[in-house]
């Protein structure tokens, strides 16, 4: 029963830290490298290169171009084309460094289905969620889009490494919101090529 629970943490653990990718990219990768440097939390052996100074410091500096850049009305557009892909591949890494241990098939199988998927379906939300914004707002309203974003990234990847229990159910909140309002645009776009169709 102990052995399944702890199972079972350590996947909440793993799709909140893949969840946070698809907020912020690099900000799960410098929290999960940062606790490692400083001795709150031990990594498998294949992530050792997680675990070292030269590799927080990269983290930190790629977490502080991606803040800016998001901070920056449309150019945000253009950085979430190359944040998806990314955000897929951090998220199946933050997954699998933190995966019970088990055979690296499955684990990997894992990563890729529950943090990468996890992670390119929480992409996929914020990029409509600011594209609704982007249409409401002709963008002035991005970037405190973009500071919210952070703020659920660095609150997620923080309750993922302390409660990720709580963090889980945070995840599985924000995607009920996430696809909620998904539905509505969707319903609203209909509604609206139904009354344009009608009038033409």
């Amino acid at each position: 029963m102990d052995s399944t629970l702890h199972t079972i943490i350590e996947i909440l653990l793993g799709i909140s830290l893949s969840a946070a990718a698809g907020f912020r990219v690099f900000i799960p990768l410098l929290i999960v490298s940062g606790v490692s440097v400083f001795g709150h939390y031990d990594l498998p052996a294949d992530f050792d290169w997680l675990e070292n100074s030269q590799a927080l410091g990269l983290f930190a500096i790629a977490s502080i171009l991606e803040v800016i850049g998001y901070s920056i009305p449309w150019f945000d557009h253009a950085l979430d084309v190359l944040a998806t892909p990314a955000a897929m591949i951090a998220g199946t890494v933050v997954a699998a460094s933190v995966a019970p241990d088990m055979n690296p098939l499955i684990q990997w199988t894992l990563a890729i289905v529950a943090g990468g998927g996890t992670a390119g379906i929480t992409k996929l939300l914020t990029n409509l969620l600011r594209g609704t914004s982007t249409a409401a707002s002709g963008g002035l309203t991005n970037p405190i889009f973009a500071a919210v974003e952070l703020a659920i990234a660095v609150l997620l990847s923080v309750l993922a490494l302390t409660a990720p229990i709580v963090a889980g159910l945070l995840v599985i909140g924000l995607f009920s919101f996430g696809f909620y309002r998904l539905t509505k645009f969707v319903t609203r776009w209909r509604t609206q090529g139904r009354v344009k169709t009608l009038q033409e």
